[in-house]
Parts: C-alpha cells; structure tokens; sequence
C-alpha cells in the first residue's frame, strides 16, 4: 500500500511514540477527537499498527521498515504472562515452525500448564503483534519473526 507523505509522517510519529494513545496522536497531529484518530488510523494506516493489552498504540515491524528504522534494532512490546513464556520456548526464526500442540509440550516441559485454547490465542496475539509468523501446513505451525534477544518485553499480569 502506497502512503501519502501525511501517512508517511504520522507513521512516523507513532514508530517515535509507540506505545502511544489516541489523545497524544490527536495533540501531535493537530486532530479535533480521538475518534478522527481512530479513523485517520483505520483508513490510512490499518495495516502498520495494532492495539496492545492496554490498548496502546503501537507500530508493527513493517511500519518501522515503511519509516526508515531497522526492525533489526528490536521491537517493545507489552505481553501477558503467557505470551512471555511462549516467546522462550517458540522456535527461532530459523528454526523449523511449531504447533500449537507442539508448544504446549513445550510450554509444560518448562513448568507450565495451560490449556490448549490459550496457547493459541496467545500465539494469535504474537503473530498480531508481528512478533511471531504463522506458517501455513496441514495446521497453522508458529516460531518468532524476529531473533528472541531482540525483544523488548514488558509483561503484564492476566
């Protein structure tokens, strides 16, 4: 998709402010409501950001790539619990992809138990959050996106 060089700049600004709320994107844009941000958002720029936990503004890796930045340089995001013990024992990037079944022995081999449906919601989450890429097979198979050491988590109570 071909950004504007208004899209552009505001991509931009939420890359520098990530995570961000509509109010502060509403003040730097010189907008009237959160709610024109919203569509400004959804009309312009749907595919470079998403919402975390806290409904935060955030950029995903392709906005960072749209603005010049280096995805390589990592990427901060905000993760439950779960999501946090998923992104230890997924497969690396350049690793052979994995189940949900597979990373909920996973998960239990490290100590934890979590239903089968939670995984998978998390793992959901992740690929939203451009942290994991599902790889299509027989069944969607998982592994980060990105190198492990270049995630910058903070990890929320569920």
């Amino acid at each position: 998709m071909a950004l504007s060089d208004e899209a552009r700049e505001r991509l931009a600004d939420i890359v520098e402010l990530q995570p961000t709320k509509n109010a502060e994107l509403q003040e730097r844009w010189g907008i009237e409501g959160g709610s024109e941000v919203h569509q400004y958002l959804e009309n312009e720029l749907k595919e470079y950001y998403y919402r975390n936990e806290n409904s935060l503004i955030c950029a995903t890796p392709e906005a960072v790539e749209v603005v010049g930045g280096d995805p390589e340089d990592g990427q901060r995001v905000t993760v439950t619990e779960l999501q946090y013990a998923v992104i230890e024992v997924l497969a690396g990037p350049d690793k052979e992809s994995q189940s949900v079944v597979s990373v909920l022995h996973a998960l239990r081999d490290a100590g934890r138990d979590p239903f089968v449906d939670d995984v998978r919601s998390a793992l959901r989450s992740l690929a939203d959050k451009g942290i994991v890429e599902t790889v299509q097979k027989t069944v969607p198979t998982f592994r980060l996106a990105v190198e492990r050491d270049l995630i910058d988590v903070d990890v929320i109570e569920a």
